[in-house]
């Protein structure tokens, strides 16, 4: 297999430095972050405990992406998901959180191809007019974002009905199991 298809090791050094073997060049978390744009794939151990330490280093990203200009978390936000560790959803949320950034990306990538397919077979739409289109968008992007937020609720509503009928078939059950017991004897 050649050397580029490797997962690429990064090496976390007790001074906090990281160093990349691929390039044998110490690497700052920017570094990082563009591997992650660049979609490429990567590691990131401790050199002393070969502990995987690459969530921590992701995680830091996120934490000085949010202290700049545009943070994409309220404060509201950030409550609500410290709120669900430890709740029987937890598990529930991050695949739902992981799945909806997941069709976001694709839709976007069809919107940014789309764009492009339209700006090179017509000369006469530019990238400026992309986004005097795009700036104008934000009513139908509010309304696309209110119907599937209202969608998703209406999904949770239902599951939580289907909660509620399969508690009630277990109660039913066990009460019926209880009687049956009760007449045995």
């Amino acid at each position: 297999m050649p050397a580029q298809n490797k997962i690429r090791l990064i090496k976390k050094y007790p001074n906090r430095r990281l160093y990349d073997t691929r390039t044998s060049s110490y690497v700052t978390l920017s570094d990082i972050k563009e591997l992650v744009i660049n979609h490429e794939e990567f590691v990131v151990t401790d050199t002393k405990t070969s502990k995987d330490l690459t969530r921590s280093i992701l995680l830091q990203i996120i934490l000085e992406e949010e202290a700049g200009k545009l943070p994409i978390f309220t404060e509201t936000m950030l409550s609500q998901i410290i709120r669900i560790y430890g709740n029987s959803m937890q598990s529930m949320m991050g695949n739902y959180l992981e799945k909806n950034l997941q069709i976001f990306t694709e839709t976007q990538n069809k919107f940014k191809e789309y764009s492009k397919k339209t700006t090179d077979t017509n000369p006469f739409v530019s990238p400026d007019a992309w986004s005097k289109v795009l700036s104008n968008q934000a009513p139908n992007m509010q309304k696309f974002m209110s119907n599937y937020l209202e969608q998703t609720k209406n999904a949770f509503t239902l599951f939580e009905k289907q909660m509620e009928k399969s508690v009630s078939g277990f109660k039913n059950q066990d009460s019926n199991d209880d009687s049956d017991s009760r007449n045995k004897k």
